[in-house]
């Protein structure tokens, strides 16, 4: 989905800044955007000081809003955070993660390491080590919502039914999705960026999350369900309406015999999808089929299960390719 994708991609930059952008106390911004270094807890800020009712020194305390504030406990894990962050090569920056979440452990800074190692991976439609790095970026910090929801939308997208393993990637794939909307208000964002970008992130964080629940409900062919967490989706995404989830919601639809209300959302995605695409193609085939269906013929039966994603723009939670069915599915 472009908008989500290009949303996602714009929390990243945003979401690495935002150890960039707090700086302690007394202590002016960095001119270049990169990561404080705490010199002591005599110059931390109250936003970034550990909460003294937390029983953790070392967790992060969330700023104002629940937002978390990410700094580097010295100069030296913050020099390690730069050189790392420098790497343009998915495995070379895979690598540096993993170096340097041995050396610091502790780091709050390594879950985005992670993170950008996985976005880099998407960018090589890799997804099953986006899946991979997504999973160590959640292993450093639980309630960060994009690896979550990154994560989980690879997931469902790329399981197939003949997978041996297919039950516990729904499964997780769901728990992701569960938690991105959880922890939605627990977004690491820069404590100056604007409330518009900030919502606007948040809106494609849960668009994507709920796509993704509903894409294991339809594969669990819990129909009813389904109908929902797309609806719900498509409500978080009105901003920016994206045409496969109102292909998939319309899947859903028809199979819950709900005709008028498919043939609706399936000529809504005819529309916003861009003209000539895989999901516009799918979408006219599902509308075309719905129209025969309420005409009182008999068009062939869908497979009840939604198309894949089209390519986004910058394909951070891009599946492998699927073929095409002649109807959505």
């Amino acid at each position: 989905m472009r908008s989500i994708s290009a949303i996602l991609s714009m929390l990243l930059a945003a979401g690495l800044a935002m150890a960039q952008a707090k700086p302690t106390q007394n202590q002016a911004p960095s001119p270049n955007g990169q990561p404080q270094a705490q010199s002591g807890a005599q110059n931390q800020s109250p936003s970034s000081a550990p909460s003294a009712t937390s029983g953790n020194p070392q967790a992060p305390s969330p700023a104002a809003g629940g937002h978390k504030v990410l700094q580097a406990k010295s100069q030296d894990e913050l020099k390690a955070y730069k050189d790392a962050m420098s790497k343009t090569d998915s495995a070379q920056m895979e690598a540096a993660a993993d170096a340097f979440a041995a050396k610091y452990p502790d780091s709050d800074l390594k879950a985005g390491l992670y993170i950008s190692a996985m976005n880099l991976y998407g960018q090589a439609n890799n997804s099953e080590k986006l899946i991979e790095m997504g999973r160590k970026s959640i292993a450093a910090d639980p309630t960060n919502p994009v690896p979550l929801v990154q994560a989980g939308s690879a997931l469902v997208e790329g399981t197939r039914d003949t997978d041996m393993d297919r039950d516990q990637r729904l499964a997780e794939a769901a728990k992701d999705a569960q938690s991105a909307i959880d922890n939605i208000n627990g977004l690491p964002v820069p404590p100056n960026a604007p409330a518009d970008q900030v919502a606007a992130v948040k809106a494609g964080i849960l668009t994507l999350a709920h796509d993704t629940l509903g894409m294991v409900d339809l594969n669990k062919k819990d129909y009813v369900t389904a109908e929902q967490e797309f609806l719900k989706a498509v409500d978080a995404s009105k901003a920016q309406p994206e045409a496969v989830l109102y292909l998939r919601l319309s899947v859903a639809q028809d199979q819950l015999k709900q005709y008028s209300q498919a043939l609706e959302s399936a000529n809504k995605a005819v529309q916003y999808a861009p003209p000539g695409s895989a999901v516009q193609n799918l979408a006219k085939q599902q509308q075309a089929r719905l129209q025969k269906l309420m005409a009182g013929a008999t068009p062939a039966v869908p497979s009840g299960t939604a198309p894949a994603t089209p390519a986004p723009a910058t394909p951070a939670t891009q599946a492998p390719a699927q073929t095409s069915p002649d109807t959505p599915h």
